[in-house]
């Protein structure tokens, strides 16, 4: 297991501030409630530890086949239906949604090998990302690659407690399947738009990992 160089700020400033806390607790508290300092350096730690987790990069045997569409992210496959895209294709699609909890590894990445064709940060409100309304309405940064005559759409989307989009891609840029597309911070959600008629391979509620799980064949 690695560390993603996008939590390396995080970690770091995260650390120095809960050693700073708790150095000021335990001047305030050591002649009367040691127990106080105890606990909160027990939490600390705790919580220190979950944000290293949150960066996490495990190592694994990616998926690399041509043929297949790779889920982007690790989470939970919690909407699969057809859709009306009014962002970049203009006609019905279908749309593959992935939540991801705070506990789940979140880098993202590319689905499948293509150029990318399109690629658009879009501000935006931060519902939570279960929300039917956060595909459309939420913080999000869209991407389009193409491979041969086929195109997906892979939208990042901000949720209640994700506050930071990373996007990697570049529009001309050949992208390559199970490379880093990006990476979003605390808790989010990532939706893939097909060609309607696309043969699924996940099921609703299906927990997929990032760049080894298979979501269709393309």
């Amino acid at each position: 297991m690695t560390i993603h160089r996008e939590g390396y700020k995080s970690i770091l400033y995260t650390g120095i501030f809960l050693v700073i806390l708790n150095i000021i607790v335990y001047k305030l508290t050591c002649n009367c409630c040691c127990w106080v300092s105890l606990a909160l350096i027990a939490l600390s730690t705790i919580f220190w530890l979950f944000i290293v987790s949150f960066f996490r990069i495990p190592n694994r045997t990616l998926t690399i086949n041509e043929n297949l569409i790779i889920s982007p992210c690790d989470g939970k496959v919690v909407v699969m239906e057809e859709v009306f895209d009014e962002e970049y294709f203009k006609d019905k699609r279908l749309q593959v949604s992935i939540f991801m909890s705070p506990a789940n590894v979140h880098v993202n990445r590319n689905p499948i090998t293509g150029e990318v064709m399109y690629n658009q940060y879009h501000k935006g409100k931060y519902l939570v990302a279960w929300n039917p309304k956060s595909s459309t309405e939420n913080e999000r940064h869209s991407v389009v690659i193409r491979k041969a005559e086929k195109e997906i759409l892979v939208k990042q989307i901000a949720g209640a407690v994700a506050k930071r989009i990373v996007n990697y891609l570049t529009v001309g840029q050949q992208a390559k399947q199970g490379e880093e597309l990006g990476f979003i911070k605390f808790g989010s959600r990532v939706d893939l738009l097909l060609p309607v008629g696309t043969k699924l391979s996940c099921t609703l509620n299906q927990t997929v990992q990032g760049g080894v799980s298979v979501i269709a064949t393309l």
